[in-house]
């Protein structure tokens, strides 16, 4: 029996089967991809819809581009309250309960978008809708992280946390690749005309659909909170002692403080690497646009393959010099990779892969050493707030502070915004002690 199912089987009832280790991967992992699908076909096809939305400015055609990356922030804003709230229902409900909420959210979510009128039609209520419904995929996805962060971790023991932990990142990435990947070929398929009139919405039908098999899959997933799954037996926790909405911020303020710092590096570059760049190359370099899509999708599928190594890796020699490394070479790297960029196809490969490399020391790890922080009792909750308020100042706010800079002519200092952050991190992680070796705490 391997330690990852001894652990497993502690965990549950006598006379109940221990969960398989692949179904319980596939119910976080499939689930956490329908998602992050929705989540980012928004900010690849955003190029294509932005004047269908929002009126251009006089003379600036960048207006509408800047007006719904601000919406993409936007969404990111209501990432703390989701993680506040998913994450209390996960520590109250069950890890399950939450991960179900959250994938009908995102869908409902997506449909909206699919849905949203042009400006042209209806005037000032097309962004209206656009911002409701990001306002909804942004509750959903904040919870999401906290709910699906702890289900891994806790699906696995000691020595196979940080392998568990990669799959946040393979998934994550996986529905990433996905709304690359189908924007990417309605571009192929389609003129730009028809992308702006209606092709972007066939995105977003799609996303819809694929939430349901989400929910369904994830059905079938067993529960990982000990009072939660025994809700029905005569020693089942009392409502009064289940976790209060604030407890993990008034009861561990410095745990808080210590995921802002954590995510703040892995945030910008992760959102630059994986979100921005191919935007940042049509922007600085006058890179083709379905070009840049593709060079995104590629350099996915590399990044995607090297989350379980990096989480190998971090079980055999730690967290810690994986984070070093990560927030070390982008404060050093992320000036010149970004100069790099022109508007040559293997020149911006090259730098979105290198990137990836150095990446994959924060993403392979970030869902183990946030859950090893806090106690079973408040973990989603003590995750999900603060780890999405520092997503939502710093990594939903990427695009349009690259673009801004862009706009204001200066998009030089963008590279060295990245690099900073990167720095702040790197010294929080000076700090952090080793914690692949703890037993998880319960």
């Amino acid at each position: 029996m391997s330690n990852a199912e001894h652990i497993a089987k502690d965990r549950v009832p006598d006379g109940v089967r221990p969960p398989s280790r692949v179904r319980q991967l596939a119910a976080a992992s499939i689930g956490n991809a329908v998602e992050w699908y929705d989540w980012y076909a928004y900010s690849f096809l955003a190029v294509y819809f932005a004047e269908q939305v929002f009126p251009k400015g006089a003379g600036n055609s960048l207006v509408p581009l800047l007006s719904t990356f601000a919406v993409f922030a936007v969404g990111f804003f209501m990432r703390p309250v989701g993680g506040l709230l998913m994450g209390a229902i996960a520590d109250r409900r069950g890890r399950r309960t939450a991960l179900t909420l959250t994938i009908l959210l995102m869908g409902g979510g997506s449909l909206l978008v699919a849905l949203t009128p042009t400006y042209a039609a209806t005037g000032v209520l097309a962004p209206l809708v656009l911002v409701l419904a990001r306002l909804v995929q942004g509750l959903s996805v904040g919870g999401e992280f906290a709910a699906s962060t702890t289900f891994l971790v806790e699906s696995a023991g000691p020595g196979r946390r940080g392998l568990f932990s990669s799959f946040q990142y393979v998934s994550t990435t996986a529905g990433q690749l996905l709304a690359s990947a189908t924007a990417a070929l309605l571009a192929a398929l389609l003129t730009e005309q028809q992308m702006g009139q209606w092709g972007w919405r066939v995105a977003f039908l799609f996303g819809a659909l694929l939430s349901l098999l989400g929910l369904w899959i994830r059905r079938g997933a067993q529960e990982t909170l000990p009072r939660a799954r025994d809700a029905g037996t005569p020693h089942a926790q009392r409502p009064a002692d289940r976790p209060g909405l604030f407890e993990a911020l008034r009861r561990h303020p410095r745990q808080s403080l210590l995921i802002c710092g954590i995510t703040a590096g892995g945030t910008i570059a992760y959102y630059t690497w994986t979100t921005y760049l191919p935007t940042y190359a049509q922007v600085n370099a006058g890179f083709d646009k379905g070009e840049a899509l593709t060079v995104g999708t590629l350099s996915l599928v590399f990044f995607a393959l090297l989350q379980p190594l990096g989480g190998l890796l971090s079980d055999r020699v730690g967290r810690k010099p994986l984070l070093l490394g990560f927030s070390l070479g982008f404060a050093v790297l992320a000036v010149p990779l970004l100069h790099l960029v022109t508007d040559s196809f293997v020149s911006l490969l090259l730098v979105q892969c290198a990137g990836m490399v150095l990446l994959t020391g924060y993403t392979s790890v970030a869902a183990a050493v946030n859950a090893e922080v806090f106690p079973a009792r408040v973990r989603a909750a003590g995750i999900g707030f603060p780890y999405s308020l520092t997503v939502a100042l710093f990594g939903g706010t990427a695009p349009y502070v690259g673009t801004w800079f862009k706009q204001a002519g200066h998009a030089d200092l963008f590279p060295w915004y990245v690099a900073a952050l990167c720095l702040v991190s790197f010294l929080v992680y000076l700090t952090l002690p080793e914690t692949s070796r703890r037993e998880l705490e319960k």
